[in-house]
């Protein structure tokens, strides 16, 4: 399900009315690979519904540069949240998710651990009111960038 960042805030306030835990994480999610399926997989694992924090198009470019994304933030957004793991995608448009963070307060703030522990956007956040941030191991061998230079690599 895709949303906007007001009905994300909605719907994270009925869950967590229900007693369920909130997880977040936030990403481009341009080319989806293996490791981009296992870590929201291991994500999701970490409470009872995750929501995935989307870049639009033009906060993919003002981070990554031209050319970027490959795929557009709709089917970005269609493609992740078709995924049984995921329980809404919601995008936004800032340089770092820290504004929509602050809106959904999660339980749980999910990043990978080539981040390092004290530069995750909206740590502060999550644990100042009591959640917790949780590094999950970076898939080796699995990347949007590796991808991308296979195919514009010419055959040899």
């Amino acid at each position: 399900m895709v949303l906007t960042r007001d009905d994300a805030v909605a719907w994270v306030a009925s869950r967590r009315q229900q007693g369920e835990k909130i997880v977040f994480t936030n990403g481009v999610f341009d080319l989806l690979h293996p490791g981009h399926v296992r870590y929201l997989r291991e994500a999701a694992s970490l409470g009872d519904v995750l929501v995935v924090g989307l870049n639009t198009d033009a906060s993919v470019r003002r981070n990554k540069g031209a050319g970027r994304p490959i795929t557009p933030e709709l089917e970005r957004a269609e493609i992740v949240g078709a995924l049984e793991c995921v329980s809404a995608v919601a995008l936004f448009d800032e340089d770092t998710p820290a504004r929509i963070i602050q809106a959904v307060q999660p339980d749980i703030l999910v990043k990978g651990a080539d981040w390092p522990a004290d530069q995750i956007v909206g740590r502060d956040t999550v644990e100042a009111r009591g959640g917790k941030v949780v590094r999950i191991a970076v898939e080796q061998g699995h990347s949007t960038t590796a991808i991308l230079d296979r195919v514009r690599r010419p055959p040899s």
